[in-house]
């Protein structure tokens, strides 16, 4: 399993108690749809890990997790600011136009007069505003914030998404003009 293959469930907080148990914040929507996990990756350097779940209780956003083969302490010191992770199709299918981030790779992106703006490459999220990261014709890479204001048409099965482009926006990246 690679991290590309998967969304991040969240990140280990700190250790619980002394039998090796974990406090994990759970960055999901609904974390109570989390609380009968039977395993979790968690990243390691580089690489995914399986770790089966022992126990798991989930109370808001946090939860005490108990792992196999972590069963002291220091295991669960160890473990402190790792990514959880889970399999992209672990997801909850979406209904209508609402639609996951890495779902738009691949999607055309038109203007509100269905004028082409690119094809989206990624969602890059940078913090309080999240971009889409686009391959204009012109050979050039756009960036054009990603808001619920924007979007005017999401159509999933043609891979198309049509939005307002803000004003003079584009002509930031494709203006040749110093």
């Amino acid at each position: 399993m690679q991290v590309d293959d998967c969304y991040q469930l969240g990140y280990v907080i700190k250790s619980h108690g002394l039998s090796g148990a974990l406090q994990i914040l759970l960055d999901v929507d609904a974390p109570e749809a989390y609380s009968n996990l039977e395993s979790v990756f968690v990243l390691k350097g580089q690489q995914l890990v399986p770790f089966f779940i022992q126990s798991m209780a989930v109370k808001g956003e946090k939860a005490i997790v108990t792992l196999e083969e972590v069963e002291d302490i220091d295991a669960a010191k160890a473990l402190k600011g790792t990514r959880l992770y889970l399999p992209l199709t672990m997801l909850p299918e979406l209904a209508g136009d609402e639609f996951y981030y890495h779902e738009l790779a691949g999607f055309s992106l038109e203007d509100e007069t269905n004028e082409p703006v690119g094809s989206i490459l990624a969602v890059v999220e940078a913090g309080a505003q999240d971009l889409l990261q686009v391959a204009h014709p012109s050979g050039k890479e756009v960036l054009i914030p990603l808001t619920d204001a924007l979007i005017l048409k999401v159509e999933k099965k043609e891979k198309k998404l049509v939005m307002k482009i803000p004003e003079g926006l584009l002509d930031v990246y494709l203006n040749e003009d110093p």
